[in-house]
C-alpha cells in the first residue's frame, strides 16, 4: 500500500469514527426546516420548504424523503397546480429509481402528461424514464422484456441528449458513460476531469464523480488509483451524510480480495449500516452478495486468533509454574542465609569468650562481624525482592485476565470470557503470597510481634489468633521494617488502595508510645 493511500485511508477511518458529527449537522439543518414549515399555513410556502427538506433527506433517509415529496404531491393537488404536482412526481420518480424501485418509479411517472409538461421539467422527465428503464432492463430475467426496456432506455436517452447543453453535468455524464462503454478511456478520463473540476469534496456529486472515476481506473487495471478514488468518494459521502452510497461496499470487496479481512469487515458493516439507515434496496442486494463471504472469512480469522490465545494461555500457565519454582528457590536461599547467620552468631559468641586471650585476633573478629551485618542486609534485600517479584507476578496475572477478557468480549467467546472474568486465580495467588511472606518474615523475625507491642500503648496491643500469620497492620509494619516505607509501594504489594494504607498507618502511629519516632524504631527491631 502506497504512503499516499495509507494517508487517505487514515483520513477515511477518522471520518468513519466521527460520522455522527456530520449526521448531527444534517439533522440540525433538517430540524430547522421542519420548525419553519410548521410555522406557516401558506401552501406555496409549505411546498418550497418541503422541497428543501426533501433535498436534505434525498440521500440521507429514503422513507423521510418519500414522506415529504408525497406531502408536496398532495399540496400540488390541493392547489390544483399541475406544474407543482408534476415537479413533485418527477422528484419522487427519481428517488424511487435511485433506490432500485424501478417499476414503482415508472408507475409514478406514468401519471404525468408529457405534452402538458413545461420545457423546464422535460429534462428531469427524460432522466427519470431513462434511469428507470435502464434499471428494469438490467434486472429483468425475461429476455423479451429486457429488449423492450433497453429500447425504451435508448429512446429516452437520445431524447434527453438532444435537449442537453453540451457542458451540462448530465450531458458530460452521458458522454463519459458512452466513452466508458466503448472503452475509450482517455476521452472518458478527460470528461471525468472536466466534471470533477466543477464540484467540491463533501457533496453528493463529488462522491458520484469520484466513484465513476474509480470505474475508469478499474477498466485501466490501475488498482491503487481505483482504491484511492473510492476512498475519496467514501470520505465525501460521510462528510455529506450520504447514506445511499456504493463506494464503501466496493472498497470492502477489493480489500477482501487482497486479504485485508479486518478492514473489509469493518467497511462492509459500515456500508450495511448506511444502507439499513437509508432503506436502499440496491445497496442491500449488493451487500448481501458480499457480506456473508467477508463475515465468514472474518470469523475464521477470529477463530485462529482464539486458538493463538489458547496457546498463549498454556504458555503463560507454564511460565507461572516456572515463576513459582523460582520463588520457592529464592525462599530456600533466604532460609539458608538465615541459618548461616545463626551459626555465625554462635561462632561470634564463642570468640567473645576468648576475646581477652585472643587480642591479636580482634581485628579479624571485627571483620567477621561486618561480614555478618552485610549478610543481614543481603537477607533483607532478598526478602524485598521476593515480595516485589511475587507482587509483580500477581499483577501480570491480573493484566492478562483483563486482556483475555477484552479479546474474548470483542469476539463473543462466552466460555473464555467467563473464565477471564473469574478472579479466583488472583485470590488464590494472593493468599499463597501472604502465607509465604508471613512464614518467611516470622522465621527471620520470630519476636517481631513482641517487639512491636513494646512500642505500643498497653491498651492498643496487637493480638493475633494464629502466631504463624500476620494481620494487615503487622504486614504493613513488616514491609516498613524491610525498608519498603512508601505507601504506594505497600499498597501495590498488599493489593490495597493507597488511602487504605494511609488509614492503617495513621491508626498504628496513633497507638504508638512515641508517635514521632515509631516507624524508625520499627526499622531498628
Amino acid at each position: 500500500m502506497s504512503q499516499n493511500l495509507d494517508s487517505i485511508i487514515s483520513s477515511l477511518e477518522f471520518k468513519m469514527r466521527n460520522y455522527k458529527m456530520y449526521d448531527l449537522e444534517k439533522e440540525t439543518q433538517i430540524d430547522s426546516l421542519i420548525k419553519k414549515v410548521s410555522n406557516t399555513s401558506n401552501l406555496n410556502d409549505q411546498y418550497i420548504i418541503n422541497n428543501a427538506i426533501f433535498e436534505e433527506y434525498q440521500f440521507y433517509s429514503f422513507n423521510k424523503a418519500l414522506e415529504y415529496i408525497e406531502k408536496n404531491i398532495e399540496i400540488g393537488k390541493l392547489l390544483n397546480n399541475d406544474e407543482l404536482l408534476d415537479k413533485a412526481i418527477l422528484k419522487m420518480g427519481l428517488l424511487l429509481v435511485n433506490t432500485g424501485r424501478f417499476k414503482e418509479s415508472i408507475d409514478a411517472l406514468s401519471k404525468i402528461k408529457r405534452n402538458s409538461l413545461p420545457k423546464s421539467l422535460l429534462n428531469n422527465y427524460f432522466i427519470a424514464h431513462k434511469e428507470g428503464y435502464s434499471g428494469l432492463s438490467y434486472n429483468t430475467a425475461v429476455n423479451n422484456n429486457k429488449l423492450i426496456y433497453l429500447e425504451l432506455y435508448k429512446a429516452y436517452q437520445d431524447s434527453l441528449y438532444d435537449r442537453l447543453k453540451p457542458d451540462s453535468e448530465e450531458a458530460l455524464r452521458l458522454k463519459e458513460k458512452e466513452y466508458r462503454d466503448k472503452r475509450n478511456l482517455d476521452k472518458a478520463f478527460k470528461v471525468n476531469s472536466q466534471r470533477l473540476g466543477k464540484v467540491k469534496l463533501g457533496s453528493r456529486l463529488y462522491s458520484l464523480i469520484t466513484f465513476e472515476r474509480s470505474l475508469l481506473y478499474e477498466l485501466n487495471n490501475q488498482l491503487t488509483k481505483q482504491k484511492e478514488y473510492l476512498i475519496h468518494s467514501a470520505i465525501s459521502d460521510i462528510q455529506a451524510s450520504v447514506k445511499d452510497n456504493a463506494s464503501m461496499g466496493t472498497l470492502a470487496k477489493i480489500l477482501f480480495s487482497e486479504g485485508d479481512i479486518d478492514r473489509a469487515h469493518k467497511y462492509i458493516n459500515f456500508s450495511y449500516n448506511d444502507a439499513e439507515f437509508y432503506n436502499s434496496r440496491l445497496r442491500f442486494v449488493d451487500i448481501a452478495n458480499n457480506m456473508p463471504l467477508i463475515t465468514k472469512a472474518y470469523e475464521q480469522k477470529t477463530a485462529k486468533q482464539k486458538q493463538k490465545l489458547e496457546y498463549s494461555l498454556v504458555f503463560i500457565s507454564a511460565l507461572a509454574v516456572f515463576l513459582l519454582i523460582a520463588i520457592y528457590t529464592v525462599y530456600k536461599q533466604v532460609k539458608k542465609v538465615s541459618e548461616a547467620k545463626d551459626k555465625l552468631k554462635i561462632a561470634n559468641n564463642q570468640l567473645l569468650v576468648f576475646n581477652k586471650k585472643l587480642n591479636t585476633s580482634n581485628e579479624e573478629l571485627k571483620n567477621l562481624y561486618l561480614e555478618l551485618s552485610e549478610v543481614d542486609k543481603i537477607k533483607e534485600h532478598y526478602i524485598g525482592n521476593f515480595v516485589n517479584l511475587y507482587s509483580e507476578y500477581i499483577t501480570k496475572l491480573d493484566v492478562y485476565r483483563k486482556l483475555v477478557s477484552k479479546y474474548v468480549n470483542a469476539n463473543q467467546m462466552n466460555a473464555l470470557l467467563k473464565l477471564s472474568k473469574s478472579k479466583r486465580l488472583i485470590d488464590e495467588e494472593l493468599e499463597i503470597f501472604n502465607n509465604n511472606f508471613d512464614s518467611s518474615f516470622l522465621h527471620i523475625y520470630p519476636n517481631f510481634l513482641l517487639e512491636v507491642n513494646k512500642l505500643l500503648k498497653p491498651d492498643h496491643q496487637i493480638e493475633i489468633t494464629d502466631i504463624k500469620q500476620l494481620n494487615t497492620e503487622l504486614r504493613i509494619l513488616a514491609l516498613i521494617k524491610l525498608g519498603i516505607d512508601n505507601s504506594s509501594s505497600i499498597a501495590k504489594i498488599l493489593r490495597y488502595s493507597v488511602n487504605t494504607i494511609y488509614n492503617y498507618r495513621a491508626a498504628i502511629n496513633k497507638s504508638a508510645i512515641d508517635k514521632t519516632n515509631f516507624e524508625k524504631m520499627i526499622k531498628s527491631i
